[in-house]
């Protein structure tokens, strides 16, 4: 898969909307991440409204690019009925990677900002979508076609792989 190998966090886009087919895509590989006892508790909220981005993008000192992005999905999880709450948090990191390499092979870019654990960014994003308060914010991925993109840095390192034998 080579979108493991290529993919970077991109900040700048190209004022270009993103296809709903293409959005749509990257919803179906997010929710075909495994969950801890297929618990599923993800919910995905897609906003190309620019003054909730805009808002969006203060929800953290690194968020600024959101203002500028014709999309972000805003990840977050419910927090009721779960089997398994504390793989909570790896199962929405799990779809998110998913996600972000979905964007990647649909010739797009996008990064993953660190929102959760930071309760001030979480409540930020909570209160700019009007979440109920069984969903709890995870992350927010703005992303659209790229208006730069460095190459990926092989960061294979030998030295920290360990075999027992």
């Amino acid at each position: 898969m080579d979108a493991i190998f290529t993919r970077t966090s991109v900040r700048s886009y190209e004022e270009r909307p993103v296809e709903e087919a293409k959005i749509e895509r990257i919803l179906r590989a997010a929710m075909a991440a495994p969950s801890a006892v297929n618990q599923q508790h993800w919910e995905f909220y897609v906003v190309t409204d620019q003054a909730v981005l805009k808002e969006l993008s203060q929800a953290s000192p690194y968020a600024a690019m959101t203002a500028h992005a014709p999309v972000a999905i805003v990840v977050v999880g419910r927090t009721q009925g779960l089997s398994a709450p504390q793989m909570r948090d790896y199962d929405l990191a799990i779809a998110t990677e998913n996600m972000l390499l979905e964007i990647e092979a649909q010739g797009l870019g996008g990064v993953m900002l660190g929102i959760a654990p930071h309760q001030e960014r979480m409540d930020k994003v909570a209160a700019a979508l009007g979440l109920p308060e069984h969903l709890t914010v995870f992350t927010v991925v703005p992303f659209g076609y790229p208006q730069h993109k460095s190459p990926q840095r092989d960061r294979f390192d030998p030295q920290r792989v360990h075999y027992l034998r």
